[in-house]
């Protein structure tokens, strides 16, 4: 496309229609999750990079919980419904509306396709701008039986032949149908509505533009992506299958953005993790949504972060959890069996052992002792605790919330503080110790004295 060339729109129609029954679940196969986010997030996600203008999704009836998906990945997308299951072209077509708007390319996608790359969408999208108006996506299949073959001559496509309609010279070729597709926008419904005789099953196949495409005297073209990006999920075994791709993409764009993973197979990203450089992520970390972790940071192992954000230099760990709303600030260390949630740990502050900081602020500097909890919940709403910078909270305390305690101040270990504490004061609040000299001796010679008489 030359500067003076009008931007072609692009329509995606994403078809997440089917039930899933291999999934053996009350949920709809396009509901359950990958690395963090549902098969259709992938997909909607990865046509909206590919620069789709406009998106319309096809769903099965009564499926209120699939369109609920739909709205919060793609708020404007427009929803149509599947009312009879008649194949692929016959749920293409249920987002007819969409089809007449006008665009100049139309993406066929598959919500149960969830490793497809933008990129490759852009490759499709790209076929139809250089003068295709049917572009299969294709892949080498290492077995190719029981899949569609795509068969070409001369760099186009003649046909897509069903495994059990090819011949013997037809089922040899290896170059195999993914089921996804671009089509010229001023093609499109025509070829598709062109697509009028169903099969044995009664049926109208989305492969069958290829033949009506070439009938027209129009051009077909395949393009080919890598086997396992092109994967189906349709059981459980293939969403974990699905899963390990992802995490194998992931980890290595993690690691070539300059991050060091001592055992990658170990780790697990979520869709959406952000790593920075001279990072180093310890053997079996987890990554839940929404995590962002800054240059310099240390995550030790068997640690588990959700929702958090990890600030330059900070070391996370071993065995830590970050739940949502976790924010450390440079330099902060948060140490084994710790917990830190809703809370933002100041500069340089220490939250090293055993403990639970919860609806918190900690000030720059302040270390909080082995042991000491945030009591931020009276069974029926949460309560701040605000810690000073430079304060020093002592092991085993307990800190009330609402409650807040002042920068350089002393909490004196073995405490249950439930007033404000002044900045620079020593706070201590816990039984005065007793001490009865010679009891312990007298107490064991009275027990065996028991013993004896029985």
């Amino acid at each position: 496309m030359t500067d003076m060339q009008p931007a072609r729109t692009c329509l995606a129609i994403v078809l997440a229609a089917g039930e899933g029954t291999r999934m053996k679940s009350a949920r709809p196969k396009v509901l359950h999750e990958m690395a963090g986010r549902s098969l259709l997030g992938h997909t909607l996600a990865a046509v909206t990079a590919a620069g789709a203008d406009a998106i319309a999704v096809v769903v099965g009836p009564d499926r209120p919980d699939v369109e609920a998906e739909v709205r919060k990945h793609a708020p404007h997308a427009a929803v149509f419904v599947q009312s009879e299951r008649r194949g692929t072209a016959h749920a293409v077509l249920a987002a007819r509306e969409s089809l007449t708007a006008g665009h100049g390319d139309v993406l066929v996608a598959f919500a149960d396709t969830p490793l497809v790359r933008p990129e490759t969408f852009a490759v499709l999208r790209n076929a139809v701008r250089d003068g295709a108006a049917v572009a299969a996506l294709g892949f080498e299949a290492r077995d190719p039986t029981g899949y569609g073959r795509l068969v070409t001559r001369d760099g186009e496509l003649q046909a897509i032949v069903e495994h059990k309609d090819a011949d013997e010279a037809t089922r040899a070729v290896t170059l195999c149908n993914a089921g996804l597709m671009a089509l010229d926008g001023v093609q499109a419904l025509s070829i598709l509505e062109a697509i009028g005789h169903a099969n044995a099953q009664n049926e109208y196949y989305l492969t069958d533009a290829v033949a009506v495409a070439r009938h027209k005297g129009l051009r077909a073209v395949a393009r080919v992506a890598p086997e396992a990006e092109v994967q189906g999920v349709n059981d459980r075994a293939q969403l974990a299958a699905a899963e390990a791709d992802f995490q194998r993409r992931k980890r290595l764009a993690v690691m070539m953005a300059g991050a060091t993973l001592v055992a990658p197979e170990t780790v697990f990203f979520s869709h959406d993790t952000v790593v920075g450089r001279d990072v180093v992520i310890e053997p079996n970390v987890v990554f839940g949504p929404g995590v962002r972790i800054a240059d310099n940071a240390v995550i030790h192992a068997f640690s588990h972060l959700e929702g958090a954000s990890v600030g330059p230099g900070a070391s996370i760990g071993p065995y830590a959890r970050l739940r949502p709303g976790a924010e450390l600030a440079k330099g902060a260390r948060v140490g084994n069996f710790v917990e830190i949630k809703a809370a933002a740990i100041g500069e340089g502050a220490k939250v090293n052992h055993l403990t639970y900081i919860g609806d918190a602020e900690i000030g720059a500097r302040a270390n909080i002792g082995a042991g000491t909890i945030t009591c931020n919940y009276d069974g029926f709403s949460k309560a701040k605790t605000i810690i000073g910078e430079g304060a020093f909270i002592g092991s085993n305390s307990a800190l009330v919330a609402p409650v807040r305690i002042g920068a350089g101040a002393y909490v004196g270990s073995g405490s249950v503080i439930t007033r404000d504490v002044q900045p620079d004061a020593l706070a201590v609040a816990r039984g005065r110790q007793i001490e009865r000299e010679g009891w312990a001796a007298a107490f064991r010679a009275a027990a065996r004295a028991r013993k004896a008489a029985q």
